[in-house]
């Protein structure tokens, strides 16, 4: 298949990459300079002649972004839509808010009015979309959803995050049932995502979010106290990365939500983890790990993704060593 990738140089889109590659697929990656475009391509040196190749869109927040980019020939079958800010260092909550809706909006309109040949579409969401933090349920699944506001999102900077998930897969749902395009969406919803990155991050302000809680640990910044976990579930970005390219290999994907986690876990569990395995580490952590989990806490339903994507997910022992390990081969 072709395949359009947004965003390839975000942690979870560089790992779709690599699925896509290992698959034989043929990729074309948006990215927002032709900078990025050639870090890219050098990343990624197991691609054959001409598997892989970058258009530059600058700004996809605005109007007609993805216009020429979903124009391809051969022309595209799938698209990949990953690209989506996430960080907490935004002045204004509209710059997380606006290029997730309105991206989202603008490829999928794009693709209905340009690439016809599209047949399945998979946008990267999130827990963040699925969460609701005023009032849990006892068992989180697809069928939940954030009840939050786009008011809310602009008000409360710890809801812009979840916001700009929300609103936007939601979005992308009413796009589809109005406007009856002639391809079929799913939508990826992972927690909190571990996991070594593709591309040496070039600061410790670089790495991805996530992983930003890795690098704090092997300087020294866990010693006084554990950081909160905020939420309990977990997945490896290698994990989400399959679970993409399955949602858009697989048609009984077609019209689904996957909420992909591996499980629960806490930081205590990591810092135990991390003594274990690098005991050069003990003396920068607590001489007492204690839990934060609360109990009772929210359980999970991730049946579908293992029915219909057929995952089995990685255990949280390989993850964080696999993180660690990365990042020592990598200091910043």
């Amino acid at each position: 298949m072709k395949v359009l990738v947004t965003g390839g140089s975000g942690f979870i889109a560089s790992h779709c990459l690599k699925t896509l590659l290992a698959g034989n697929h043929t990729v074309v990656t948006t990215v927002r300079s032709a900078e990025k475009g050639e870090k890219i391509l050098a990343a990624h040196s197991e691609a054959s002649k001409g598997q892989l190749s970058y258009v530059v869109v600058p700004d996809i927040a605005q109007e007609g972004a993805f216009d020429k980019a979903v124009i391809s020939d051969p022309p595209f079958d799938a698209v990949l839509h990953t690209a989506s800010p996430f960080h907490f260092r935004f002045q204004d909550p509209k710059e997380l808010l606006d290029p997730a809706i309105h991206g989202t909006k603008g490829i999928l309109r794009a693709i209905k009015n340009s690439a016809p040949s599209v047949k399945r579409v998979v946008i990267t969401s999130s827990f963040a979309a699925i969460v609701n933090p005023d009032g849990h349920p006892d068992v989180y699944s697809e069928s939940r959803w954030n009840p939050v506001t786009y008011e809310e999102g602009i008000a409360d900077r710890a809801k812009s995050y979840r916001a700009s998930k929300a609103l936007a897969e939601r979005a992308a749902w009413s796009f589809v049932e109005e406007e009856k395009p002639g391809f079929s969406l799913a939508t990826i919803c992972p927690p909190y995502v571990f996991g070594p990155p593709i591309h040496p991050p070039e600061s410790q302000e670089a790495l991805n979010t996530s992983n930003l809680g890795f690098g704090s640990l092997m300087q020294g910044g866990w010693k006084e106290k554990l950081p909160p976990t905020g939420t309990w579930l977990w997945v490896d970005v290698r994990d989400i990365a399959l679970a993409h390219v399955r949602a858009m290999e697989i048609p009984e994907a077609a019209g689904n939500r996957f909420f992909i986690t591996a499980g629960h876990f806490d930081m205590k569990e990591v810092a135990e983890i991390a003594k274990k395995n690098f005991p050069e580490y003990a003396d920068k952590l607590p001489a007492e790990l204690i839990s934060d989990k609360p109990n009772p806490l929210y359980d999970f339903d991730n049946s579908r993704s293992r029915e219909v994507l057929g995952l089995e997910y990685m255990p949280l022992e390989t993850s964080v060593v696999n993180t660690i390990k990365f990042l020592q081969s990598h200091p910043l």
